[in-house]
């Protein structure tokens, strides 16, 4: 039963009736009897798959073991399992059952099962029909997000805090299940930090890196859903921190003119809007050489990290930056990055931890990798240079008389760097014109978002306090970032600085080589 790569020979017969499987048919079954005492998988809708965990084979390579469709979900017993391919190729089908019950089939939600397996490294899915996660997207039809944010069960979702705004994607439903796939898969790569896609009028896809995983976070969805459909029936805002009622004027009269897509309408709103509030500068290429970042900064982190690690290993700051780096590297490891190695626990002692961290940290600057683990702890060692003044920040000769110009006018000003807020405040408040943080009303980093999806873009217009996205100009170097925030509605000048790379052919933007002609 041993293939030559030492697996086993997953399509054999033994291990299709080998322990894991069996577990983990019968773990399925189990799952669809309790979802159907909730209403998630109720009138033979809704759908769960779990892959088969084995130590001996890689995750991607694992077997998926999938529950049928049109079937009575709390009767299935675990003979009733599809067992999967981890390409989706059938591999074991279950027996038919004499009328009345149907010839069984494999589930129509198979194809979406497939994408959140392929793209986010999934280790179940959870399909439910539950009745809040389907009246939640009724509340406003014209709205492409579910939003919430201070609400205790928040905590549940992967990679969110208390304090974090929820934001789940709508997608549209269609007659048919599997011609969901291709909008889910958008919405998958619209928003990365998404865990769960919402079908409009029909259910939820829930996923995690395990069964545990995903049931706890589908648990938590359902929860939220039902109390912002509670909250709404209160009149409370469960979008904002306060939580304040919602204004006399209904929220989907309200959230029907803001996103209206009447094109007359558009414009009449439009023509009596000043046309531009808000200026968001990217720093690299943009407001500061790319020399500074790519010959001072880096090579400066890399050679302080370990002796930052060192001296502030117990602080509780190094700490939380470990912890951040930790799950990085995890997650790393599980997706083959070169250059990345396991952290050994706290145990091991001091010296074996910073070795391994000091390895990573430097294999993911030499890639230049645009992650928060990694920003987040450069921030933190720079500011030291910089309180030693071993660091100056650099910024080009006009953008100081720029920034105060446009501050003097009534514009406000916002970066929105890869670097950590801590490293962007660091640059422009240690400059050799002094202190121009006064100039400045706040600082965007990857937290918000992928600088290269419109996304991003979209989340900082909700957060700077403008009527449309074409009144923030967003300045950068870089032509996939322009596209994106163009996408996004914002205004987009390519700044082209010395040490810029080369813009393709017909990009379509306006270019400036000073902040002076703005």
């Amino acid at each position: 039963m041993s293939a030559a790569n030492g697996f086993p020979v997953l399509s054999s017969q033994p291990y299709l009736d080998g322990k894991a499987v069996r577990e983990t048919r019968a773990l399925v079954a189990d799952l669809c009897r309790q979802f159907y005492t909730l209403g998630w998988v109720s009138g033979t809708g809704g759908s769960i798959t779990i892959k088969v965990h084995d130590d001996s084979i890689p995750k991607p390579d694992q077997l998926i073991v999938m529950s049928p469709s049109g079937v009575q979900k709390e009767r299935m017993i675990p003979e009733d399992m599809y067992v999967l391919s981890s390409c989706g190729e059938v591999l074991s089908t279950p027996f038919p059952k004499p009328y009345p019950n149907k010839l069984p089939k494999c589930s129509d939600c198979a194809p979406l099962f497939m994408k959140a397996y392929h793209t986010c490294n999934a280790g179940a899915v959870i399909h439910s029909h539950g009745m809040e996660s389907c009246l939640v997207t009724m509340i406003n039809p014209l709205s492409k997000e579910f939003r919430i944010t201070h609400m205790e069960m928040i905590k549940g979702i992967l990679g969110h805090g208390y304090y974090d705004e929820l934001v789940v994607p709508i997608i549209e439903n269609t007659a048919h299940e599997r011609e969901l796939t291709e909008s889910l898969s958008d919405a998958i790569s619209a928003y990365p930090k998404a865990t769960a896609v919402l079908v409009r009028n029909h259910g939820i896809y829930v996923w995690g890196d395990s069964w545990i995983s995903a049931k706890t976070q589908a648990e938590c969805y359902h929860y939220l859903f039902d109390a912002a459909i509670k909250l709404y029936q209160l009149g409370i805002d469960w979008t904002s921190p306060s939580h304040g009622l919602i204004k006399k004027e209904s929220y989907r009269s309200s959230a029907k003119r803001r996103f209206d897509v009447n094109e007359n309408a558009k414009v009449a709103i439009q023509s009596s809007i000043p046309s531009r509030k808000c200026i968001v500068l990217d720093i690299e290429g943009t407001t500061t050489p790319i020399s500074f970042v790519t010959e001072v900064l880096f090579p400066y982190a890399c050679d302080n990290v370990r002796k930052h690690l060192i001296s502030t290993y117990d602080s509780q700051e190094t700490k939380d930056d470990i912890i951040l780096l930790r799950a990085q590297v995890l997650d790393d490891l599980g997706n083959g990055i070169s250059g990345s190695i396991p952290i050994p626990p706290d145990d091991v002692g001091k010296e074996q931890v910073v070795d391994s961290l000091v390895a990573n940290v430097e294999a993911m600057i030499k890639a230049d990798r645009k992650i928060t683990a990694l920003k987040q702890l450069q921030g933190h060692i720079w500011r030291t240079g910089y309180e030693n003044h071993e660091l100056q920040g650099t910024v080009f000769d006009d953008v100081p008389e720029a920034l105060e110009r446009w501050h003097a006018s009534g514009i406000k000003i916002y970066i929105y760097s890869s670097g950590s807020r801590e490293a962007q405040r660091l640059i422009f408040g240690n400059t050799a014109y002094g202190d121009l943080r006064e100039y400045l009303c706040g600082y965007f980093d990857t937290t918000v978002g992928n600088k290269r999806e419109a996304r991003s873009y979209f989340e900082i217009f909700q957060s700077v306090g403008v009527d449309i996205p074409s009144q923030i100009l967003f300045i950068t170097d870089v032509h996939q970032e322009a596209v994106a925030a163009k996408a996004a509605g914002l205004e987009v000048i390519i700044s082209i600085r010395p040490g810029n790379a080369p813009l393709p052919e017909d990009h379509g933007f306006k270019t400036i080589t000073s902040f002076a002609e703005i």
